[in-house]
């Protein structure tokens, strides 16, 4: 039931990724409920469980989830970041085009000369 469990939760973060490096558009909100759900199962699953006494094959599947994770933090870090360079582009474009220049240096006015 774990391995199940942990290989539904690797299916959800792997489809993540890689939607993420081709582009594709996301159903963000499905995506998160999917993620909910299988850490929620998760929890359950393992709240008396001893780690020490996981069997090769448990060990060998969060071994590979723990890797897909890294991965996928590191698809969704350069994906925020993209965003947050959009955002602030169109935010000085948005200010560029509210300004009358008053406040504006420009070159060749004397200033600080």
């Amino acid at each position: 039931m774990l391995i199940a469990a942990l290989k539904r939760l690797e299916e959800t973060v792997e489809a993540e990724t890689e939607a993420l490096l081709a582009r594709q558009s996301l159903d963000h909100a499905e995506l998160n409920r999917a993620k909910s759900r299988s850490l929620l199962e998760l929890t359950r699953l393992t709240r008396d469980l001893d780690a020490a006494s996981l069997d090769a094959a448990t060990a060998i599947h969060l071994a590979r989830l723990r890797d897909k994770l890294v991965r996928n933090q590191e698809v969704v870090g350069l994906h925020l970041r993209a965003v947050e360079e959009i955002g602030e582009t169109l935010a000085a474009a948005a200010l560029s085009q509210e300004s009358d220049g008053t406040y504006t240096a420009r070159l060749g006015s004397g200033l600080g000369a």
